[in-house]
Parts: C-alpha cells; sequence; structure tokens
C-alpha cells in the first residue's frame, strides 16, 4: 500500500510540477521560438484547458474500462506528450503538447484516487490522504523553482527543454511501478455510459470562451473574438441542458440548481481565475520589469507559495469551526497583500528589488492559501451524500480551468498596457484588476453554505491547489 501510495503521490506531483513550471519558464521559451505573447497566454492555458475539460470524464473512463489501464494509459501519454514538448521546433506544436499533456494528465490523475480508496484500509487511507497537502505544496514550489534552475543551468545548451524532458524519466520510472504494483481491473463496470456529447459541448463552450477572452483582450474586441464568446455561452446553455436529459450527466442537474454549490463554483471560478493569472504577470514582471534571471524570479516567487502552503496547512484545522468566513478572511489578506504591492509598484516601479516585493507577496500568498483551501470544501456544504463524487469532480474541473482562463485573461491585460504604458504601469492595472474582482467576490461569500461538511477535503482528503 505504501508503495502505491508512492505512486500515486508521484503521477499528483508531475501533474502540479507541469501545471507551474510555465509561471517561470514562459518568457525563455517565447524568446527562443518566438510566438511573442500569445505563445506565453497559450502555454499555460492550454494544459488548464484540456485538464479541466476532460478531468471528470477521465473518472467516469476509469469506472468503464478500469483504473489500472487509464492510470497507465495516463502516465505513457503524459511522459510522451513531455517528449515532444522538450524537442518542440515551433510554437503551434507546443501548444499541441501541452494540450495532450493535460488531456492525458486528465485520464492519470482520477484513477490514483480511485484505486486507494479500492484498496487501502480506512486507517491507511486516513494517512495517506494527509500527505497529500504537504507533498503537493512542495510540488508547487518544486515546480518554478526547478525550471528556473535548469534554465540557468542551461545543461547541454538546451535550455528551457529540459524542463520537460526530465518528465522521461520520471514518467518512466512511474510506468514501470506502475505495471509491477497495480491491482489488476477485475471490477470495471462496462456499462457505465461516458456522456459523449455532453463532454463535447463542455470542450467547445470551454473553447470558445477562452478563446474570445484572450483575442478580444489582445487585439482588440472584433467580430471574431465576440462571435467566439458567444458561441461559447451558447454550448454552455446547450451543455445546462443536456445535463437534464442526459441517461448519466457529467453534472447532476440537482447540483446546478443547489444555490451554495452553485455560488461556490462561480465564486472559485472567478477568485482562482484572478489569482491564477497574478503570479503569472508577477513572474513576467519579475522577469522583464525587474529582470530578474528565471532562478531569481523562482525564488522571489517562493513568499508567494509558502503563504499559500502556511494558510492552506492553517484552514484545515481552522475551517469545522469557522467555515465560510475563512473565505472572507482570505479575500481580506488578498485585497492587503495586492494594495500593498500596488503601492510599492506605483511608487518604484521596475527599480524594485524581489527583496521588498517579498512581505507583500507572501501576504497574498497567505490569502490565497485560505480561499484555496476553503471555497470548495464549504460549498460542498448542502450537497447530498449521493451527489458528492459528481460535485467533488465538477468542483476540481473549475479549478482547472480558471487556471487556464486566469493566466490567460490576465497576461492579456499585462501585456496589452505593457505595449504602450511599459512594465510598471502594466503591473499597477494588473494589481488593479485583481483588486476588482477581490472586492466584488468579498460580498458574495455570503451566498455560501455557512460550514463544510465534515468530510470535505479540507478535513483530510486530498484537494489540489
Amino acid at each position: 500500500m505504501w508503495a502505491i501510495l508512492g505512486l500515486v503521490l508521484l503521477a499528483d506531483a508531475l501533474d502540479m510540477i507541469d501545471s507551474t513550471v510555465t509561471t517561470i519558464a514562459a518568457p525563455t521559451v517565447a524568446a527562443d521560438l518566438g510566438g511573442g505573447p500569445g505563445l506565453i497566454k497559450w502555454l499555460g492555458s492550454s494544459y488548464a484547458l484540456a485538464m479541466g475539460v476532460l478531468l471528470v470524464i477521465g473518472g467516469r473512463l476509469g469506472d468503464k474500462f478500469g483504473q489500472r489501464r487509464l492510470f497507465l494509459a495516463g502516465m505513457a501519454g503524459f511522459t510522451a506528450a513531455s517528449a515532444v514538448c522538450g524537442i518542440a521546433p515551433d510554437p503551434a506544436l507546443l501548444i499541441v503538447a501541452r494540450v495532450a499533456q493535460g488531456a492525458f494528465g486528465a485520464l492519470l490523475i482520477p484513477q490514483g484516487m480511485a484505486i486507494m480508496t479500492k484498496t487501502f484500509t480506512r486507517d491507511m487511507l486516513g494517512k495517506a490522504f494527509g500527505m497529500f497537502g504537504p507533498l503537493l505544496g512542495l510540488a508547487s514550489v518544486g515546480g518554478p523553482v526547478l525550471a528556473g534552475l535548469v534554465i540557468d543551468a542551461d545543461i547541454a545548451g538546451l535550455s528551457w527543454r529540459p524542463v520537460f524532458l526530465i518528465n522521461l524519466l520520471l514518467g518512466g520510472a512511474g510506468l514501470v511501478l506502475a505495471l509491477r504494483l497495480l491491482p489488476r481491473d477485475r471490477d470495471a463496470r462496462r456499462d457505465t455510459v461516458v456522456d459523449g456529447v455532453g463532454s463535447g459541448l463542455l470542450a467547445a463552450a470551454m473553447f470558445g470562451l477562452l478563446y474570445g477572452l484572450i483575442e478580444g483582450s489582445t487585439d482588440g474586441w472584433t467580430a471574431l473574438p465576440i462571435g467566439s464568446v458567444a458561441a461559447g455561452l451558447l454550448f454552455f446553455a446547450a451543455f445546462a441542458r443536456r445535463q437534464g436529459t442526459a441517461a448519466q450527466p457529467l453534472l447532476k442537474p440537482s447540483l446546478l440548481r443547489n444555490r451554495g454549490f452553485s455560488s461556490g463554483m462561480l465564486l472559485g471560478l472567478v477568485v482562482f481565475a484572478a489569482t491564477s493569472g497574478l503570479v503569472y504577470v508577477l513572474s513576467l514582471f519579475m522577469q522583464d520589469g525587474l529582470h530578474a534571471t528565471p532562478r531569481t524570479a523562482a525564488l522571489g516567487l517562493l513568499p508567494l507559495t509558502l503563504g499559500i502552503i502556511v494558510s492552506a496547512g492553517a484552514c484545515m484545522a481552522l475551517i469545522k469551526r469557522l467555515g465560510r468566513n475563512l473565505i472572507r478572511i482570505g479575500l481580506l489578506l488578498v485585497l492587503g497583500g495586492c494594495g500593498w504591492l500596488l503601492a510599492l509598484v506605483a511608487h518604484s516601479g521596475t527599480s524594485l528589488s524581489l527583496w521588498g516585493l517579498a512581505p507583500a507577496v507572501f501576504l497574498t500568498g497567505l490569502g490565497m492559501g485560505a480561499c484555496y483551501g476553503t471555497i470548495f470544501d464549504v460549498a460542498l456544504g448542502d450537497i447530498a451524500g449521493d451527489e458528492a463524487g459528481s460535485a467533488s469532480g465538477s468542483l476540481s474541473a473549475v479549478q482547472q480551468l480558471a487556471a487556464g482562463i486566469g493566466s490567460a485573461a490576465v497576461t492579456s491585460v499585462f501585456f496589452r498596457i505593457a505595449d504602450t504604458g511599459g512594465q510598471g504601469r502594466a503591473m499597477t492595472i494588473s494589481l488593479i484588476v485583481v483588486l476588482a474582482v477581490a472586492a466584488v467576490c468579498l460580498p458574495a461569500v455570503g451566498l455560501l453554505p455557512r460550514k463544510a461538511p465534515d468530510d470535505a477535503p479540507g478535513h483530510g482528503a486530498p484537494a489540489e491547489t
């Protein structure tokens, strides 16, 4: 069981690392391959979009064909896609490979939880869940730091490419271990129905919305981005209607009618999008505005990640007592940290030092951790027991989609302002956008359930932050 736990933790760490490495690596990748701001925006968004759209479907496919088979397929595909990322000669192939990484990751990640639930004793399961938070926190720190160290080391003159090629070692080891360790699939349910129509509608909706937001905020709101957003909204309306008619919908209709859950899903989408975008533009500002090397910028982001880890860990002990008030505290800390950053940037511009930013960055991280650890837990407070699985999978998918939308939308604002007003003004406007979003979200917290359920992820089960 310990060996299986190590394997599942490796799979989750691979996902966390590869979802964060581009925070630091993106400017170097764009400088090497060309592609400009468009490549930087899609480098992270393409991965998160594919992961978010397919995450729920991946769990259903595991039920239908067996968790072991899907785990092996996901690990092999993720490793192969990483290799393509590492040798990509142009931006187009790199983005396609990042989409493939996210898609295979969506097949891989849900199977680990299912395998552990079926094979572990209750005592072992509790110990295992307790290890996820610290490990994923380390992985979220390790991704940007690894990217910075690898790029600065310029291994064999390959610059950023080993950031992805290292997955050949990690993924290869994971594949060998999975073949030896994972139990054979004996209880796959061939009669499980995967709603292909609903999945296609959701994918079309998310792509239309994301593409429209990126192109509109970057190149102006011409007919193409407006039409893309409109098409995305229509596809989403069709998806919502499909959930009411499908025999086995991806998202139970009763969940959409639950005010607390729907509010939590929308609040999480907005908060995660804004803060994910903030992390991305902080990295860009450090490298392009403050002229930090990738390694130095990675170290400059460490206070943010440490704040997230400290706060999320503390919230696991406080959520049962404070409930949704923790989210209010988190948003207030985000407002304080971003306001502090805004004052520093407005006063000193691009003459700031990373040390001077560190306290405000840490405070922002504390606020982000308080939100990350509680919004979705509290959103499950009024959910019936038979809806918990569908609800949890949907919230995880929303978190991935939010990361893609946020990194694209906020960086679009940053680049558009930077072209005319410089890095300092671009960072100032980006911070104002995040402040406005956090201020609008604050009163919406009252729509959430007062408390989280006792068995929510914050009370022991893993929730990727």
